[in-house]
């Protein structure tokens, strides 16, 4: 059964650490907010990950070899109790999807 663990990734490599994760066939849900960021007299709206070095990594446990996830590119590692991952629960990730939009 896949579960969402939480994942923590290098400053700034939320999206490559996500990509990398895609790569190896992990569910990666990466929450993004619009961003107004100004610099040198320049406005724009960018995509900002909610939680910076964080992101949510879809894994089955039984199935995958979730180890892998800590020496992927971008990341730091798994956010975990002794030697196992740290589920995040279902309801908390689909909450953080239905307000993505606000």
């Amino acid at each position: 059964m896949t579960a969402w663990f939480a994942v923590y990734t290098q400053p700034g490599k939320e999206a490559f650490a996500a990509q990398e994760l895609r790569n190896q066939d992990f569910q990666v849900y990466l929450p993004r907010y619009q961003k107004l960021r100004r610099h040198a007299g320049r406005t724009d709206i960018v995509a900002a990950p909610l939680f910076p070095r964080y992101l949510f990594a879809g894994i089955d446990t039984d199935a995958q070899r979730w180890r892998s996830v800590n020496g992927t590119r971008g990341v730091i590692g798994l956010v975990v109790s002794g030697d196992r991952p740290i589920p995040v629960p279902d309801p908390v990730v689909a909450e953080i999807r239905s307000r993505e939009g606000d």
